[in-house]
């Protein structure tokens, strides 16, 4: 009987550790095997630097952490999974207020070199209401050009230029390329309302909103923003005589200072940025209007024709044109070294054509400057003031907006500091 009796026992035992292995397995099959996240950001972020002083302070107790500070690579394969792509470089890919969703915009993008700086750019101004052309330089490297398209293939409302042209600073080709990019433009399927022209080192100081409620408010609504005034005589030269693009290095005088005709239909020749936010009307004006057409044939042997050409078909009757206008509008914080001690005190990066490539020591003057756009960045020689900016405006852009907010937006993120550990802070 006591051994029937401990038979027993052995086999309830046995039974109950079968049991105990089988839930074991079950729970493994049901609960997927991920790692909890954990508390210590260290290998998460990285700090923000010191120095980048224009950052909002973060909460007390606690500090400002930057997101990633796992070495992301900005070149894009054929084979990427787009929405992995999407998060992993923090595109917002959601419309983030009505109002923006009401007024899309689109953007000319002109590059050639520096991946990391144009996806940061494209990143920075990403809306999926609106639509971007990019214009890669035909002169650039295949691998930079394939990677480009290929980030392109990732956003259904980005795509590159169907003709890129070989440009040359201050040459016909350079406005080409805004053409080219403004017919690819009119037949996209995104009904925006205005276009604005970047190149590869600018960088965006007002939010996409900034940007909708800045020019559909009362002085630019219904208005093209092309700065610029009758040409003055000091500027007479580029229009006066015949240039010639050579080798696509460089523009030269063509020949034995060969003079020009008179510009067509008698226009009055302006001078101005090449920078523009331009009405839909007044950009199907520009590729149909025979007067548009005339002026773009007589600029191709011209010195730097985008300073000239969209300022001065501003100034004549077009829809939306500014004929009164000179040198309003807010398009670009520039910091030219002929205007030191004047409009600014001093380049803190370097200058180069006379145009300052900004330092970290900038920021606090672009930020007051009220300007859509910076120019020019340069990360191989001043990385901290692109990236301080970049950190910024991302801040900037998420407190404005008026939907939830997801995590792979944020570039920063604030962390309490306990015990040299840091905990990261509960989102709103």
């Amino acid at each position: 009987m006591v051994h029937l009796e401990n038979t027993k026992c052995s086999f309830l035992f046995c039974l109950g550790v079968c049991i105990l292995i089988c839930f074991a397995i079950y729970l493994k099959a049901k609960i997927p095997n991920t790692p909890l996240p954990s508390t210590d950001l260290s290998s998460q972020t990285t700090p923000v630097p010191q120095s980048c002083g224009i950052l909002p302070p973060a909460t007390s107790g606690f500090k400002w952490q930057q997101n990633d500070c796992k070495n992301i690579s900005y070149e894009t394969k054929p084979d990427a999974n787009c929405t992995l792509l999407q998060s992993d470089l923090h595109f917002i890919m959601e419309p983030l207020s009505k109002e923006e969703d009401d007024f899309p915009l689109a953007f000319i993008i002109t590059i050639h070199k520096e991946l990391e700086t144009f996806v940061r750019l494209l990143r920075a101004i990403y809306a999926p209401q609106n639509v971007y052309c990019i214009h890669i330089d035909a002169k650039a490297p295949e691998e930079y050009k394939t990677s480009v398209r290929n980030l392109a293939g990732c956003f259904p409302n980005v795509f590159v230029a169907s003709v890129n042209e070989k440009v040359t600073y201050a040459g016909f080709s350079r406005l080409q390329a805004d053409i080219n990019c403004m017919k690819d433009l009119v037949k996209s399927p995104t009904n925006w309302k205005r276009v604005i022209n970047l190149c590869g080192q600018d960088f965006p100081i007002q939010t996409n909103l900034e940007l909708v409620r800045y020019m559909q408010g009362p002085e630019w609504k219904d208005r093209n923003m092309t700065p610029g005034i009758k040409q003055p005589l000091t500027m007479k030269h580029r229009t006066e005589f015949q240039y010639e693009e050579v080798k696509g290095t460089h523009v030269a005088p063509k020949g034995k200072a060969q003079k020009k005709g008179p510009p067509p239909h008698n226009l009055t020749i302006y001078f101005g940025t090449a920078y523009y936010s331009l009405t839909r009307p007044f950009v199907e004006f520009v590729l149909n209007d025979k007067v548009a057409k005339d002026l773009l044939e007589w600029s191709r042997d011209t010195f730097s024709p985008d300073e000239h050409f969209w300022v001065t078909l501003n100034h004549m009757k077009a829809p939306g044109s500014y004929i009164e206008g000179e040198w309003d509008g807010n398009i670009r914080a520039i910091k030219w070294r002929d205007q030191e001690g004047t409009a600014h005190q001093g380049c803190k990066g370097q200058y180069i054509r006379d145009i300052c490539v900004y330092g970290i020591g900038d920021l606090p003057w672009l930020i007051k400057s009220e300007s859509m756009f910076a120019n020019k960045f340069e990360t191989a020689s001043f990385p901290e003031a692109l990236d301080c900016l970049e950190l910024w405006h991302r801040h900037k852009v998420l407190q404005q907006a008026t939907v939830p907010i997801q995590p792979s937006w944020r570039l920063t993120t604030e962390v309490e500091v306990i015990n040299s550990t840091l905990i990261s802070k509960p989102e709103d």
